[in-house]
């Protein structure tokens, strides 16, 4: 059975052209055009991505994230916007977003974004319900992070990234690969979004005076050690 893709676009024509090139991929694709009608869709037809658009009639696309990860909706989600400051990103990414394209866009990139969410549908499982690390621990199950038994209070995309570093834990990590497993795509322009969840996520886990757990290797990237 072919994946089932929502595209969420109040442009028709945008959403028409996006439509007919998924079409043509094979998938099953439901198109959307409306905010309150996308919210619905996606609770009840559970598609197996979702290509949402920022700006909608009634609520926006960052509301519809909101809602479904507070509700334990778990699926991938592509924002397709004209914003494109780095702000706007992180604000896209923390509201439950796992990727981020911007307008204008090209049609094979929009799909090699939707191919590589798709293709980590169901790899990303373990059999362990906790990670742990020196005084970090991270429940898999209930989304919760504590050091030295302080609970850390993280938004979506930083507990993806902190997953990632404490399931390599002394690995030197790139930031392409990085971007590769946390945000679902190889990325080989200019970007520092990486650093940007790097330096939040190390406000949270070191206050307190707590020591530094994540580590910057200079021209590569970062590594989880004491």
């Amino acid at each position: 059975m072919s994946e089932h893709i929502l595209v969420v676009e109040d442009d028709t024509k945008i959403a028409q052209f996006i439509s007919s090139e998924l079409l043509v991929e094979g998938y099953k694709v439901t198109v959307s055009h409306d905010g309150i009608d996308a919210l619905n869709i996606a609770r009840e037809c559970c598609p197996d991505l979702i290509i949402l658009d920022w700006m909608l009639p009634r609520i926006s696309g960052l509301d519809i994230c909101l809602r479904l990860r507070k509700t334990g909706v778990k699926i991938p989600i592509i924002m397709l916007t004209a914003r494109d400051e780095i702000t706007e990103r992180v604000l896209g990414l923390d509201s439950g977003a796992d990727d981020y394209v911007t307008k204008p866009f090209s049609m094979e990139e929009l799909l090699a974004r939707a191919k590589a969410r798709l293709r980590r549908i169901g790899t990303d499982t373990d059999s362990s319900e906790t990670l742990e690390f020196e005084d970090l621990h991270m429940n898999l199950l209930t989304r919760e992070v504590y050091r030295a038994k302080q609970s850390i209070e993280l938004t979506a995309k930083e507990f993806d990234l902190l997953e990632y570093l404490l399931r390599h834990p002394l690995h030197v990590l790139s930031r392409n690969q990085i971007l590769e497993n946390v945000w679902g795509y190889y990325y080989t322009g200019e970007s520092n979004i990486v650093d940007v969840y790097i330096r939040a996520l190390r406000l949270k886990l070191e206050l307190n005076h707590s020591s530094r757990l994540i580590h910057t290797v200079r021209g590569v990237g970062y590594v989880l050690r004491i």
